[in-house]
């Protein structure tokens, strides 16, 4: 043992006499600047300067915070407030001046319905006001389960789940199912709460150009070429189109057939936010997949609000069972906020009652739709967006200053023009440093089917005289 360990030093001995120079050279180095970062200090002793009292003073007196936010003009309309006073049906009383109300999305007049408030007036009685408390907490009482059926129903779907408040209801649904890692289409003109649930699912974001399906099919293309590349990444993404029924925007419908084919063709799953289009299109006012006959069965996820059409507040998602029951543990604004109050859940199930047991209301709508869409054409200075089916109309101007601050003004102006001689418009407004594409400036016009043919005379008379008047 001990002459097999002199052998092996006597061979160290000899190759290091029969190592070349250069190489000894650069052990020693090495070795010399181990040994020198094992005893040196990680740090070094700066001098310190202790300043004088006066110095210190001095520094502070300079030192400006800064802000918290921008800073914003006392004049900015956010700060400004046009004050309602009673109920926001097709009258409504403004800084107590009673106006025709075209600014509000009660599309169907349910909001100062009898029928409605007697049933929400019941329920306040026998619930109390709230529920202080979420789904999974003591918030899940009988009129919530009750609604949530009822959706369904009308949905002719398999399940629905219900949100306590309308932005939330996309916002929660979209990160509830995409992850980081997955991919998402969406149209350039998606809603704001869509927006925020892109963001919540830190997913791969692909925007495609306004309804347009060559875009979108591009992309999808692009995709796909991507997945032949990396198979086994592939078969681990999820891909979504998102999309809206009615885009709240622009007021036009998405072009839901050749959605539906491209989902097919490229095995993705489609959401659809319908907050515009539930309770407006189709004949039974079930959304874009009853207005084009769309098996609603083709759509992965549906969601809307519960308050424009309905007159309440909160929102809905419907779907497969299987898909629906995933946001129960997974939607955050169903899990972590305290439930729609009763007396809320309770309206909307008379709203529905009422659409169900009259689906003439919705044509009546529509009709009232054309026929402003159709009075509208031609006002000087002014172009509408949208089609002539959608209760919210945009008003925008034919020809921009190139400022957007002076195209505001200017469209504040005639919705001011308007509000003194009795006629409610608004002004579409947005936060102008979130959105991902900012809408032009545009005055929104807003039809329900309690506005009468003098009520629209009126209303369109008052803008184009306005328009007239104030675009130069």
């Amino acid at each position: 043992m001990a002459s097999g360990q002199q052998w092996v030093l006597v061979e160290m001995v000899q190759a290091f006499y029969e190592a070349p120079a250069y190489h000894l050279i650069l052990e020693g180095i090495l070795i010399l600047w181990i040994i020198r970062l094992l005893f040196s200090k990680t740090y070094k002793l700066h001098e310190t300067y202790k300043l004088t009292e006066k110095e210190k003073e001095d520094l502070i007196e300079e030192w400006q915070p800064e802000p918290l936010v921008p800073p914003i003009s006392k004049d900015h309309p956010s700060l400004n407030y046009d004050v309602v006073t009673g109920p926001p049906s097709h009258k409504i009383i403004i800084n107590g001046k009673e106006c025709v109300n075209f600014a509000s999305f009660n599309f169907l007049g349910l909001l100062h319905n009898e029928r409605v408030k007697q049933k929400a007036l019941a329920s306040l009685k026998k619930y109390g006001v709230g529920t202080c408390g979420p789904r999974g907490f003591y918030g899940t009482f009988d009129v919530h389960l009750e609604l949530e059926s009822r959706l369904a129903n009308f949905m002719k779907t398999e399940e629905a789940i219900i949100y306590s408040y309308g932005f939330a209801t996309i916002a929660s649904a979209i990160p509830a199912y995409s992850k980081r890692g997955d991919i998402i289409f969406v149209d350039e003109a998606a809603c704001f709460s869509i927006q925020k649930g892109l963001q919540a699912s830190r997913s791969f974001i692909k925007y495609f150009k306004h309804n347009d399906m060559e875009d979108l099919e591009r992309l999808l293309k692009e995709q796909e070429l991507e997945d032949q590349k990396n198979p086994r990444k592939a078969r681990v993404t999820r891909k979504f189109i998102v999309a809206e029924g009615l885009y709240i925007n622009t007021a036009d419908i998405c072009p839901l057939p050749e959605l539906v084919k491209l989902k097919y063709k490229y095995k993705v799953r489609i959401f659809l936010e319908e907050s515009m289009s539930f309770g407006v299109l189709g004949e039974h006012g079930r959304g874009v997949t009853e207005h084009f006959g769309v098996n609603i069965d083709d759509i992965d996820l549906i969601s809307a609000n519960m308050e424009n059409a309905v007159a309440s507040i909160g929102g809905f998602c419907c779907g497969r069972s299987f898909v629906i029951d995933h946001q129960r543990l997974s939607g955050q604004g169903y899990c972590f906020s305290a439930s729609l109050p009763p007396m809320l859940a309770a309206a909307a199930i008379e709203a529905l009652n009422i659409m169900e047991e009259d689906p003439d209301i919705f044509s009546v709508l529509r009709e009232k739709c054309k026929r402003v869409y159709k009075a509208l054409q031609g006002t000087p200075g002014l172009k509408i967006a949208g089609v002539p089916l959608a209760p919210a109309l945009h008003l925008q101007l034919e020809r921009s200053s190139g400022s957007r601050d002076s195209d505001m003004q200017l469209l504040r102006s005639i919705v001011d023009y308007c509000l003194e001689r009795h006629v409610a418009v608004t002004l579409a407004r947005y936060l102008e440093k979130e959105e991902r594409f900012l809408p032009p400036p545009s005055i929104r016009v807003v039809v329900t089917v309690e506005h009468t043919e003098d009520n629209i005379q009126k209303a369109v008379s008052c803008i184009r005289e306005a328009a007239s008047l104030l675009i130069k």
